[in-house]
């Protein structure tokens, strides 16, 4: 009796070694939550949400990661920031992800950020206000992706220096990231010697900037700066258009999606914004770094969902490429991808990233080329 005991114990623990030798490596689970549907979805959430699951399907497809499997959980916040806090908290208690890539919104992110931050799931957001990493010291566990505000507003004002433009009207949209984008408009203007004559803002849902635009003119403003990502910034030129404004009109980088040129149809020509190199890959010398990711990106991106890679799909691509390369070298404990994120190098689609405890963007202005729409299409400027 003793002894068929000790020979079924001895099975047993056999058959329990067998399973645990030719178990399945457990799956890499990370969040990710954009503005999927909503006003911000064709040209933010969407393209956010493309890129971070063709990437999740390459990754798969070529064994996953060390053998592990990528499995990316994707929530919709419709672009409202009550919806961002609650996709984290699903992410984080439900899911259990290791990491979170979003949200496509400044607003949304400096809501959702606590909640990372309470439960210390590194958190790579694919918005542009620096309010989102700073101080670093007090947002240990997020990060982001898109060129700073203020670098873009400082490329504009190195433009209008160069081109003796002192004058300026600005306006800009009530988001999170249009107040972001006025505030570092009005706060850097005065290292440009450039008087802002006119400060003209308008609601998400506005469909007509006329008024605005007539204090501006009547301010005796010689170029206008429109800040925004809302469709709105469409309708901004076709409305100098019609009142016969022929002064320049430049946007920021939120700009950085063809289909807002197209929208504004030939109103768009001649807008000049800064961007990073993703718009203008074609015209990138062979030997820039970060041409190769670029067309790599743009092919794959274009390929699978018959659409043109913009800025805002290359955000969500770098976002989960730093959370990949982190599980590649870490694994999934979220403190160590935290920290391996902090000290990473890594050419992405929005520049060439160097993070540090201090900086948890890693780009500084050199990340923006400055675009101008000719015949529909985005071309480096010249001049």
């Amino acid at each position: 009796m003793k002894r068929r005991f000790l020979c079924a114990a001895v099975s047993v623990v056999v058959l329990l070694l067998a399973s645990n030798l030719y178990a399945e490596p457990k799956e890499y689970r990370v969040g990710a939550f954009f503005s999927v549907t909503g006003k911000f979805a064709s040209l933010l959430g969407e393209p956010e949400r493309n890129s971070v699951k063709m990437i999740e399907q390459q990754i798969n497809d070529a064994g996953g990661i060390n053998g592990h499997k990528l499995v990316l959980f994707v929530e919709d916040t419709q672009g409202d920031n009550t919806r961002a806090v609650n996709a984290v908290k699903k992410l984080v208690k439900k899911n259990k992800v290791c990491a979170i890539v979003g949200p496509s919104r400044s607003g949304s992110s400096m809501a959702a950020l606590k909640e990372a931050q309470k439960a210390e799931i590194p958190m790579i957001s694919c918005a542009a206000s620096e309010k989102i990493v700073m101080p670093a010291a007090e947002r240990k566990w997020i990060f982001k992706t898109p060129q700073k505000d203020s670098d873009a507003v400082r490329r504009i004002y190195d433009h209008m220096t160069k081109n003796g433009i002192k004058d300026i009207g600005i306006i800009s949209g009530t988001t999170g990231f249009g107040n972001a984008g006025r505030n570092q408009l009005k706060l850097i203007a005065g290292e440009y010697g450039i008087k802002i004559v006119a400060d003209e803002t308008y609601g998400p849902s506005d469909t007509d900037m006329t008024a605005q635009l007539v204090k501006i003119r009547n301010a005796g403003a010689k170029a206008v700066v429109n800040w925004s990502i809302v469709p709105a910034q469409s309708i901004v030129p076709k409305n100098m258009r019609q009142l016969k404004m022929t002064i320049q009109l430049y946007q920021s980088h939120g700009f950085g999606n063809v289909k807002y040129a197209k929208a504004a149809g030939v109103a768009a020509e001649g807008i000049i914004f800064p961007a990073g190199r993703l718009l203008a890959v074609n015209t990138l010398s062979d030997d820039n770094p970060q041409k190769a990711l670029l067309l790599d990106y743009k092919t794959k991106y274009e390929a699978k969902y018959n659409e043109t890679a913009s800025t805002f799909g290359g955000h969500a691509y770098d976002a989960i490429w730093l959370v990949i390369n982190a599980l590649k070298e870490v694994g999934d404990d979220p403190a160590k991808i935290r920290d391996h994120i902090e000290k990473a190098r890594f050419v992405g689609t929005g520049g060439i990233f160097q993070f540090s405890a201090e900086d948890h963007n890693g780009l500084d202005k050199t990340a923006f080329e400055m675009i101008t729409v000719k015949n529909g299409e985005f071309v480096v400027l010249e001049d």
